[in-house]
């Protein structure tokens, strides 16, 4: 005969409780951009679709690119919230389509996250002449700048009281 039988399925009911919360507690994944479905991208056929038909049927790019207005991108991507309101990338789809000047498709290139190439900030700050002042001469630097009060002002007016008559 067990001493305590409530105790004996305690480890077994805190086995479920921690599993259970795992789900609960887990951040949903989100879509973000313009996601083109693989069904769409079969109806989209070099040398004959236009800028009317793929607006049609994916809709508006993401973004031209920036010297050319005949090449749009498609970027989508799946994110996971993480501890402090930032967001991890899951999967990333970037979709390329290039017209010529008449409209016309012209090329379809996919990438994905493996595609991408890493970008390191510049870590330098620019330098501004005229800012390095020393201590003394961030402390004393105002001394004599300000007038007392009835004192004339190089401006021609004075310092205080009414303003000098023209």
């Amino acid at each position: 005969m067990v001493p305590y039988p409530r105790l004996a399925c305690l480890p077994a009911l805190m086995l479920a409780l921690s599993l259970g919360a795992c789900s609960v507690f887990e951040h949903k994944e989100q879509l973000r951009g313009n996601h083109i479905d693989p069904d769409q991208m079969k109806e989209l056929t070099v040398g004959t679709t236009t800028r009317a038909d793929v607006t049609a049927l994916i809709g508006s790019p993401t973004l031209h690119a920036s010297f050319d207005d005949n090449t749009w991108i498609y970027i989508s991507e799946v994110t996971r919230p993480r501890i402090g309101g930032t967001q991890a990338v899951e999967d990333q789809h970037v979709v390329v389509l290039s017209f010529d000047d008449k409209g016309v498709l012209r090329s379809i290139q996919t990438k994905n996250q493996d595609d991408s190439i890493p970008v390191a900030m510049v870590d330098r700050t620019t330098p501004s002449p005229g800012s390095e002042a020393s201590f003394l001469q961030q402390l004393l630097g105002n001394v004599g700048r300000f007038n007392a009060g009835g004192v004339a002002s190089p401006s021609g007016g004075s310092a205080g009281g009414a303003p000098k008559p023209f």
